[in-house]
């Protein structure tokens, strides 16, 4: 196989990056391939092991130039990583994973163009399990990393030929395929840049490959916080996953979607305004990023632009487009799809009507105007733009 690029970015991660490094040494194929860490924050003295390992380990590393200030975000910091990378294919990667024996050359070899392929999570028994990895403790924290069961199982698996369609990190591709559609996009700062990628990666026509005898143990978002032993990270992460969460569906107009298997779920990208009667500040809150644009009524002036002034510092998205009143404004010239409803009268159930209608409208939907539940829609056209959404032609 050629020589590839790891790319590992790093939020205060040398308790990790202390196993993740001498695994990808130790096991992969090639001993010779290149690896990129992107400090993004240090409060646990990475750099000063990185430095004083990166001979040791044949590393390069970079640090986040407002180090301390700001953070990159982790698609920002992963793009970084990319664009210094100088092999032809680079392999994205976790801090909290274990790269098992060749894993690396059983993916190279499912390598095409036009295609991404990931290796199979080996994960302590922690979350539920759809099929898409396979779950065996060999342990909880890399202190105490069982590697030589590990290596064992993984010898084991080594022959397998099993292969099915799905993404999840670590995955392969060509870097200048990355590239060209413009990297992740940094609005999903620290958590959705991959289901935002994914979205985008397969609308440009790649196809998702799961390698299952390239094998890799991750302790299952540990680096990034979405594991609950680690409270004060944990708690920074919901906070984040809650933000990125709202900027996801602001950009796609629906949630992450997926297959069991992790292949994504693309669901059409219309053009909706929601027209809703007696909004209060809760409401708007929740209602908001399920549209491109919410029209309240013309004496709820001074609530929309509280909600602007609070809510805009958490957004790429300007707000002054998408929270209106009626007075000056046309949802009909606006909108391709109109939603009008009482907010007194919303409740989860029709809430999650909301929430389901780029299906509803792919099944059923027809020029016209109908009822649904306590919704009036409006349909004017059909048109659908998630195609707009592939290419970044800039950062924001």
């Amino acid at each position: 196989m050629n020589k590839i690029t790891f790319c590992i970015p790093s939020k205060s991660n040398l308790r990790y990056l202390k196993t993740c490094i001498p695994s990808i040494r130790e096991n992969a194929h090639r001993k010779d391939h290149d690896i990129i860490i992107f400090v993004d924050s240090d409060e646990d003295g990475t750099i000063e092991w990185l430095e004083q390992n990166k001979d040791q380990y044949n590393l390069k590393y970079y640090t986040n130039p407002d180090l301390g200030k700001r953070l990159f975000g982790i698609g920002k910091a992963y793009d970084y990583c990319i664009e210094k990378s100088t092999t032809d294919v680079f392999m994205i990667f976790h801090a909290d994973m274990m790269l098992g024996k060749d894993a690396d050359l059983k993916a190279y070899q499912n390598l095409l163009h036009k295609n991404i392929v990931c290796s199979t999570r080996i994960e302590p028994p922690l979350h539920p399990n759809a099929g898409e990895k396979i779950q065996i403790d060999f342990g909880m924290w890399p202190e105490e990393f069982k590697k030589d069961e590990f290596n064992s199982y993984v010898e084991s698996q080594l022959e397998e030929t099993k292969i099915t369609n799905g993404i999840f990190a670590p995955w392969m591709m060509y870097r200048d395929e990355f590239l060209s559609i413009g990297g992740h996009d940094p609005i999903m700062h620290s958590c959705r840049e991959d289901s935002d990628v994914f979205n985008r990666m397969k609308l440009a026509g790649f196809s998702f490959i799961q390698s299952w005898n390239s094998l890799v143990y991750h302790l299952t978002g540990r680096g990034a916080g979405s594991f609950g032993g680690d409270e004060k990270r944990h708690e920074q992460w919901k906070k984040d996953m809650e933000g990125s969460t709202k900027e996801f569906i602001r950009k796609w107009g629906s949630n992450v979607n997926h297959t069991p298997l992790m292949e994504p779920i693309i669901l059409p990208k219309y053009n909706i305004a929601f027209i809703v009667k007696q909004c209060n500040p809760q409401l708007l809150e929740v209602l908001e990023p399920w549209c491109d644009r919410i029209y309240i009524e013309n004496n709820m002036q001074l609530l929309t632009s509280q909600y602007i002034d609070k809510e805009q510092p958490n957004t790429k998205f300007d707000l002054k487009k998408r929270v209106l009143t009626l007075e000056n404004n046309d949802p009909i010239g606006e909108s391709d799809i109109i939603i009008e409803f009482d907010a007194t009268k919303l409740t989860n159930d029709n809430f999650q009507l909301l929430q389901q209608l780029p299906e509803i409208i792919q099944s059923s939907g027809e020029i016209g105007t109908f009822e649904l539940d306590i919704f009036k829609i409006t349909i004017n056209s059909l048109e659908t733009y998630e195609q707009n959404l592939i290419y970044l032609c800039e950062k924001h």
